[in-house]
Formats: structure tokens, sequence, C-alpha cells
């Protein structure tokens, strides 16, 4: 096992290297080409890496020995305080606090959607073996959607590392397509309407067989 861990550490360290480098160039030259122009790179607007930030708050702190207690108290204390009110994610709740809006609002969204699922669900009378279902499903589109971003926003940063000025491109090509604030919101809207009812088409019948999340 020790054998494995280290080849994966070294193999991820590895691949891990380009996609970064891609991402950190990209978004400075990208940074370049904006209107107005912004400092980009690791750190910048795009990409704050607000953990990395912490970590390396929390790290000076307990070498330095100006270590922030009365804040971790109150940190420590608020999060033995929602694990006593049962709170379904308290995680969610404490990534919330050290990361932008900008980022959390997606989080917010998606539990926005689980929670319309759920109540959808309920008022079906789904049994166990139904909602075991509708999450699975919901989760693999869920997840394949955030590795698609995650993939696209790579594209964006390589065309930007290669100096492809694709907004150009698309601007002066497809100039007849409503690219804008209202046909994302459109998008977004179907979206958010295919994570509700997708999962719910493929709920099955009560007497289908439960899947293996179900039994276990």
């Amino acid at each position: 096992m020790q054998i494995g861990d280290l080849l994966g550490v070294a193999l991820a360290a590895s691949v891990m290297f380009l996609p970064l480098v891609v991402l950190h160039v990209g978004d400075i030259r990208a940074g370049q080409m904006a209107v107005p122009p912004y400092v980009g790179g690791f750190g910048g607007p795009n990409l704050p890496a607000p953990q990395a930030s912490l970590m390396a708050l929390l790290s000076q702190g307990i070498v330095g020995g100006h270590m922030a207690w009365p804040l971790i108290i109150v940190g420590a204390m608020l999060g033995f305080g929602m694990i006593l009110m049962q709170v379904p994610s308290p995680m969610l709740v404490c990534v919330g606090m050290y990361i932008n809006l900008g980022t959390t609002f997606a989080i917010f969204v998606g539990g926005v959607i689980r929670g319309i699922v759920n109540w959808i669900g309920k008022g079906r009378n789904h049994n166990a073996a139904q909602k075991a279902r509708v999450e699975n499903n919901g989760i693999l589109i869920a997840a394949g959607l955030i590795a698609g971003e995650a993939l696209i926003g790579l594209l964006f940063a390589a065309l930007a590392f290669g100096n492809v000025h694709y907004a150009t491109f698309l601007t002066s090509h497809f100039a007849f397509l409503p690219l804008g604030f209202w046909f994302a919101l459109l998008v977004l809207l179907f979206l958010g309407w295919s994570l509700v009812q997708v999962p719910l088409w493929n709920a099955g019948k009560p007497d289908d067989p439960a899947p293996p999340s179900a039994v276990m």
C-alpha cells in the first residue's frame, strides 16, 4: 500500500504539472487580452485558490506562533453545534465561509435542485429503491456536468495559452447567436430542469429490483 501511495503521488504530480501550467499561464494571457486587463494566474480573480491561502495562513500561524486561536475555537464550537443540530452538510457551510459567493452559489443551486427532487419524490411516495435510483442518476449527471465544466475551462485556458483569440473569433463569426446573459440564463434553467426531470424519469417502478446502493 505504501509503494502504491508513493507511485500514485509521483504519477499524479507528473501528470498534473502540465494542466496547472496551462491554467496559470493561460489565465495570465487571457487577462492581458481582457478589456480592461487584469492580473491573472493563480491567486487572480479567476483562480483565487482560497483553500491554498487558508492552509498557508494556518501553517504560518503554527510555525510563527501567531495563530488566531479565538477564530479557531469559534469555528470548532460552530461545527460542534451544527453536528448536535444534525445539519445535513456542515462541511458545505464551513467551506462557504472561506470561499467567495461566486463559487459557493453553485453549491447552493445544487442543494435547491436536490431539495426539489426530494420534495417531488416524496409527493410521489417513492420507496427506498426508487429514491436510490433517483439519487444515483442525479449524482451521475451532476458529476458529468462538473467534469465537463472543468474540461471546457481547461480548453479555454489552453486556447489562451496558445494566444488564440477565441472571443474575437466568436464575435466575428457567430454574431447572430444570442450569446448574452439571458441566453446563459436559459441554458442554466434547462440544466436545472434536466437535473430534476431526468432522475425522476429513471425512478422506475415500485416493484423493480433495488440498486446496490439501496441494498447497502
